[in-house]
């Protein structure tokens, strides 16, 4: 680790772009290594975070798939599409919050950390390719919106 000298009481404070700037700075707050583990947190949280939007929007769709009902076109491929979705995220949310209370410092768990952030990744492909499929087959729109659309078309 660097030691910081500060010679001068004339040197630039710490908020100066003339510090923030340069790459090789004297700034302590820089010249720290990068905490992986606080890292992984952080990036498992923001997919989380989009895991539980994705998770909403899913349970939407299945509602207005059920509230169709049988008789609508794709019903029973709509409900099976989804439903594996919702599944898939669950067990990617489980992965991701297992993920997050390991600690990448620690050497010897790096391994399983990687394994499991590579499972996560797979199960997130095909939770994607699942979900174009679902948008492809489309739920169309139910209740208030619908009824209102059906009476006045344009």
């Amino acid at each position: 680790m660097r030691k910081v000298h500060f010679t001068s009481s004339r040197e630039p404070s710490r908020l100066s772009p003339a510090r923030c700037a340069k790459p090789g700075s004297s700034d302590p707050r820089r010249s720290q290594p990068i905490n992986l583990n606080h890292y992984a947190t952080k990036k498992s949280v923001a997919e989380s975070m989009l895991d539980v939007a994705l998770f909403m929007s899913n349970a939407m769709r299945l509602k207005a798939v059920l509230e169709q009902g049988p008789s609508s076109h794709y019903y029973t491929t709509l409900v099976t599409l989804i439903s594996l979705s919702l599944l898939l995220q669950v067990v990617i949310g489980v992965l991701l919050v297992v993920i997050a209370r390991l600690n990448l410092n620690e050497v010897e768990k790096q391994w399983r950390l990687n394994q499991l952030n590579n499972a996560a990744t797979i199960l997130v492909f095909f939770t994607v390719v699942i979900n174009v499929f679902i948008t492809a087959f489309g739920a169309h729109k139910t209740g208030f919106l619908a009824a209102r659309a059906s009476r006045n078309p344009l």
